[in-house]
């Protein structure tokens, strides 16, 4: 099968691709930057320029595909609003799908983004899901909670670097490797039982920041330094940045934040998952599984370059 991967260069992105090649698919990447985008080649992985903001640049990515799968988002660092990306983006996508004659779709949501409209991202993700449902496409969805990669910026390397650790509330999240939501997507091309559902993609466990930050001492033997910011202090930021334009990605990413203060939960059964993709829970990986491979990885490099330091450069060491 040929397919395009929307947003390949992405956390989930790259994952997909590198799933569908190794699944034995043909593969064709939309990418704005190709120059940065040449891992993906060197993978086996056909480049196409393209923008889902510029609909006419679309028509070549798509032509001669026989599905596409949607692993895009607005980045953190993007000048652009995530209503531009995710919903008027994604709508030049689907209209040039349907006028390429591509019917079968596999895109990716958020879970429980009916319950949290007040959310930019999570709002659009709610509308795309209802449009979809009402399209024409043989459309799967997938209801991801939070990947395991975001938490490496976000607790294990400033528990082991001695940096602050910031949090808000006890909400829970059932993070889920990368790798491991892309096996979903890619299944959904080899499963038509999938056609129509719209099932969640998350971890074994939901976990508290609490929690996270306790695995990651326990795993480096480091006491974190935890720095907690109310919920009340979330909201008065989001009503301050929302008064400026230049503020929107950054009130949408406090939004995110309110979520995450409000004692939510984002976990789901998996067992219909697992049943109608076809696949094997015990190859999921685990929190403390990526975690461990992660701190044995980067710890290792660090004594490798210890020998090359000076003795007051040691001391600054992590380790």
């Amino acid at each position: 099968m040929k397919v395009l991967i929307v947003g390949a260069t992405g956390t989930l992105g790259r994952q997909v691709v590198r799933r569908c090649l190794d699944q034995g698919h043909d593969v064709r990447c939309l990418v704005r930057i190709p120059r940065k985008a040449g891992f993906l080649q060197g993978w086996g992985g056909e480049l196409a320029q393209g923008d889902l903001l510029q609909a006419d640049s679309l028509d070549r990515a798509l032509d001669g595909c026989d599905a596409v799968i949607d692993a895009a988002t607005t980045r953190v660092d993007s000048e652009q609003s995530v209503y531009a990306v995710d919903w008027d983006g994604k709508l030049n996508l689907f209209r040039r799908m349907e006028a390429a004659g591509i019917q079968r779709l596999v895109f990716h949501s958020i879970l429980k983004a009916s319950e949290y409209r007040t959310v930019p991202l999570m709002d659009i993700k709610c509308c795309t899901e209802d449009l979809l449902r009402r399209s024409g496409f043989q459309t799967t969805i997938l209801q991801v909670s939070g990947f395991m990669q975001g938490l490496i910026s976000q607790f294990a390397i400033p528990v082991l670097d001695r940096q602050n650790v910031w949090v808000s509330g006890s909400s829970s999240i059932a993070y889920m490797n990368s790798q491991d939501v892309a096996r979903f997507a890619v299944a959904a091309l080899e499963r038509p039982e999938t056609i129509g559902a719209s099932l969640p993609a998350v971890g074994p466990k939901a976990w508290t920041s609490t929690e996270v930050i306790q695995l990651c001492e326990a795993l480096t033997q480091k006491e974190a330094r935890v720095l907690k910011v109310s919920p009340f202090i979330i909201k008065v930021l989001r009503t301050v940045v929302s008064m400026f334009e230049a503020g929107l990605n950054v009130d949408d990413r406090l939004a995110f934040a309110e979520v995450s203060s409000s004692g939510t939960c984002l976990d789901a059964p998996m067992e219909e998952s697992y049943r109608t993709f076809g696949l094997n829970p015990a190859d999921t990986t685990t929190l403390e599984t990526y975690l461990k491979e992660y701190y044995d990885t980067i710890i290792r490099r660090l004594r490798q370059m210890q020998a090359d330091l000076s003795k007051e450069d040691r001391k600054r060491l992590p380790f």
